[in-house]
């Protein structure tokens, strides 16, 4: 049997160099990166806490210096006397039909209207597209007459439909599920579906949906927000009688001096709900946003 020595190393050669142990790969944020999230945190925490404190304190000890920043014993007469001077209840009700059919109808159409964009081709594409866009650039006071003057007409003015209808539709939403499709959505599987035999139809049912639901979550957040945020038209074309959220608040603590203890007790009653949304799909809705990122 022959035996194969090892040759001497040589002094500068690799096989002179010393063995280095491996150190594993630290890829755990530091603690920079946990303070500025405490930090960021705290500042979008702090309003919030801050709003509570107002709401259950009397307004004779907000208007001191320094103000209160503990939360006081008036949190549940604040709540009743704003659930007595507006109704609340119908306004919450209100805002959630709103801002749940404004969300799905601009999910569903803006999808379709991104998809025929991204990767469907017709005649007069382009210029649809920048018409659409130029719609983005027209401010949204100057169609405040016309469009009361249409909701007045069709007899649609103090109802919910009428807040409901000018927004079923966006151009934001259009152009950005336009972008996210361009990106994420392989021609090849269009064409591989029009051999198959599918409709267009049926293409976006089957294969466009399941790869937009991440971008169609972030379009919902932001227009869910929008929707329940909304004050401008809500307070144009309704009334004290049927209100949404944004509207309510708007007539509470009326008086010569407004009392902001009633006032934020409102508010945080309007903006639990929201809370509860964000807190029940947030996580859905960041992994949605970190599956749509993962390219295979």
């Amino acid at each position: 049997m022959t035996t194969i020595t090892r040759p001497p190393a040589i002094p500068g050669t690799p096989l002179a160099a010393p063995r280095r142990s491996r150190k594993r790969d630290n890829h755990g944020a530091g603690w920079l990166t946990y303070v500025i999230l405490g930090v960021t945190a705290f500042l979008f925490v702090a309003p919030f806490y801050y709003m509570i404190v107002a709401a259950s304190r009397p307004m004779s000890e907000m208007v001191q210096s320094p103000p209160p920043l503990t939360p006081g014993p008036n949190l549940w007469a604040n709540i009743q006397t704003a659930l007595d001077q507006q109704n609340i209840g119908l306004a919450i009700t209100n805002s959630v039909i709103v801002s749940g059919t404004v969300t799905v109808a601009t999910l569903l159409f803006c999808t379709l209207a991104g998809f025929a964009f991204a990767k469907l081709h017709f005649k007069g594409k382009k210029q649809l597209f920048a018409m659409t866009l130029g719609t983005m650039m027209i401010p949204p006071t100057l169609g405040v007459v016309p469009l009361y003057m249409v909701m007045s007409e069709l007899d649609l003015a103090g109802r919910l439909s009428s807040v409901i209808l000018p927004t079923l539709v966006t151009a934001f939403g259009v152009f950005f599920m336009r972008q996210y499709l361009m990106q994420s959505l392989p021609d090849e599987l269009i064409e591989a579906a029009r051999v198959d035999g599918a409709t267009s139809l049926r293409t976006f049912w089957s294969i466009v949906l399941p790869i937009a639901r991440p971008g169609m979550a972030v379009l919902g957040m932001l227009t869910f927000m929008t929707a329940w945020n909304d004050f401008f038209w809500p307070v144009i074309t309704l009334n004290s009688t049927n209100p949404t959220v944004q509207v309510a608040l708007n007539n509470l603590g009326s008086g010569y001096v407004p009392d902001t203890a009633i006032i934020m007790a409102g508010t945080l009653i309007g903006t639990l709900p929201v809370v509860v949304v964000f807190l029940l799909l947030g996580r859905q809705i960041v992994s949605g946003i970190m599956a749509g990122a993962v390219k295979g």
